[in-house]
C-alpha cells in the first residue's frame, strides 16, 4: 500500500472520528468495524502446502459510518460508508467499495435505498445459510458458487424493503447496468421472502445477473460482481447468471438446525465462450450449539453437482465439510479456530470455458478462489483473533 493510500485512510478515520463526535442530537453517526487475523494453514495451493496470516477470517476486516437522521413522521434518513481492508498487509481494497447506499426508512412503509449494496437474495437467503454461522473463508459453498457469502455487491441500484408484517417480510431491488444504447446489458434483478414464526425462519431468494458488452469475459462495467474460482471459471463469459436459494432454521434453547439448497445457473450469449447452459445444485446443512457463555460451535456439511452439459459426460461435485470453535473473551473480542475439508470428482470447463473438460479441482469456501489445489482434495486449518468495534 503506498504512503497516499496510508494517508488517505488514516485522514478518513480521523475525519470520521470527528463527525462521531460532533454530529450531536441532529444526525447520529457511528464509526465501526473488525479487525479479524489469523495463522492459517492450508494443505494444497496450486500444488504446495501453506502456512500464513490471513486477514477477515470469521469475519471481514472492515471499517465503516453508519448514521441515520429524524426526519419526522416516523421516518429517518439513513446511510452506510464501508470499507474493507487487510489487516495483515493493510492492502485497503478501495474506500468505501464495500457498500455505499443513501436512503429513507419508515416503520409503516419500509425502507428505500440507492448506491452500492447487497441484494435481497443475499440479505435474507445468506443469514440462515452456511455463511452466518461458519464463516465464508472455510463454509460458504465451494468459491461461494451460489453467493451465499458478501462476495456480490451491486451497484448503481435501488432497492426497496417492505416493514415486517407478522413476521414476514418481502424486498427487491434493480442493479442499472448503465450501457449505452441498452438498459438491459450490465443490468442485475433480485428479490427475496422472508418468515418467522416462533423457533422457524424460512427465506427464499432470487437473483439475476445480467453481462455488459465485453465479449468473453464477465464485464467490469456490469452493475454487480461475483466469485470467481475453479469451480466457475469456465462460465464467466456467461451472457447472465441466475441465483435460486432457500433456507430454514430452527433453533431449541442453545440448539440450532438448518438446511438450505441452491440453484446457479449461467447461460450462455454470443460472445460466450461455451455453448450449453451450465448449472450448479448445492443442498447444505448446518448445525450450531451454544456449549456455554463463552464457547461457542458449529458444523456445516454440503454437496455441490455440476449438471453434465457442454462436453462434459462426468459433470463435477464438491464435497464439504466445515467446523468452527469461537471462544468470546467479550461481545467485541473472540478467539477462535476454523477446519474445513473438501473433495472434488468429476469434470468442468477450463479457465476462459475454451478447450476440452478439465478435472475438478478443490476450492474450500471462498478463501482459496484465487489459490485452489492442484487436485482433488484440500484442507484449510486456521486459528485466529476477531475484534469488533
Amino acid at each position: 500500500m503506498t504512503l497516499k493510500s496510508h494517508v488517505l485512510l488514516a485522514g478518513t478515520i480521523a475525519i470520521a472520528a470527528g463527525i462521531c463526535a460532533d454530529a450531536g442530537a441532529q444526525t447520529n453517526v457511528t464509526l465501526y468495524g473488525t479487525v479479524d487475523v489469523a495463522l492459517m494453514y492450508v494443505s494444497n495451493q496450486n500444488g504446495s502446502s501453506k502456512t500464513k496470516l490471513r486477514s477477515g477470517n470469521l469475519a471481514a476486516s472492515k471499517f465503516g459510518l453508519k448514521g441515520s437522521e429524524d426526519l419526522g413522521s416516523d421516518t429517518q434518513a439513513i446511510f452506510v460508508l464501508e470499507s474493507g481492508f487487510d489487516a495483515v498487509e493493510f492492502n485497503s481494497t478501495g474506500i468505501f467499495s464495500r457498500q455505499t447506499t443513501l436512503g429513507l426508512t419508515n416503520k409503516h412503509y419500509g425502507t428505500l435505498n440507492v448506491g452500492r449494496q447487497y441484494s435481497p437474495y443475499y440479505l435474507f437467503v445468506g443469514p440462515l445459510g452456511p455463511t452466518s454461522i461458519l464463516t465464508g473463508a472455510t463454509g460458504a459453498h465451494p468459491g461461494d458458487i451460489d453467493g451465499l457469502d458478501t462476495l456480490i455487491r451491486i451497484s448503481n441500484s435501488i432497492s426497496y424493503a417492505s416493514p415486517l408484517w407478522s413476521g414476514a417480510q418481502v424486498s427487491v431491488l434493480a442493479g442499472f447496468g448503465e450501457q449505452p444504447g441498452s438498459n438491459a446489458s450490465g443490468s442485475s434483478v433480485s428479490a427475496a421472502f422472508k418468515y418467522d414464526y416462533r423457533d422457524w425462519n424460512f427465506a427464499l431468494g432470487y437473483l439475476q445477473l445480467k453481462n455488459g458488452n465485453a465479449p468473453g469475459v464477465w464485464d467490469p462495467t456490469a452493475s454487480a460482481t461475483f466469485g470467481m474460482s475453479a469451480i466457475n471459471n469456465g462460465y464467466v463469459s456467461a451472457d447472465s447468471i441466475r441465483y435460486l436459494g432457500a433456507a430454514a432454521r430452527y433453533s431449541i434453547g442453545k440448539l440450532m438446525l438448518g438446511a438450505n439448497a441452491t440453484n446457479v445457473a449461467y447461460r450462455p450469449g454470443g460472445g460466450s465462450l461455451f455453448t450449453d447452459k451450465a448449472t450448479f445444485n448445492t443442498a447444505g446443512v448446518i448445525a450450531s450449539y451454544q456449549l456455554s457463555a463463552p464457547w461457542f460451535v458449529s458444523a456445516g456439511y454440503s454437496h455441490t453437482r455440476e449438471r453434465a452439459a457442454n462436453g462434459i459426460s462426468d459433470p463435477a461435485k464438491y464435497h464439504q465439510l466445515s467446523l468452527e470453535q469461537t471462544y468470546s473473551f467479550s461481545k467485541r473480542t473472540a478467539f477462535y479456530l476454523l477446519e474445513a475439508y473438501q473433495r472434488a470428482d468429476g469434470q468442468t470447463l477450463a479457465k476462459a470455458g475454451s478447450g476440452n473438460p478439465v478435472n475438478a479441482v478443490a476450492v474450500v469456501g471462498d478463501s482459496q478462489n484465487g489459490t485452489p489445489s492442484s487436485g482433488r482434495s484440500q484442507t484449510v486449518l486456521m486459528m485466529g483473533l476477531r475484534h469488533n468495534f
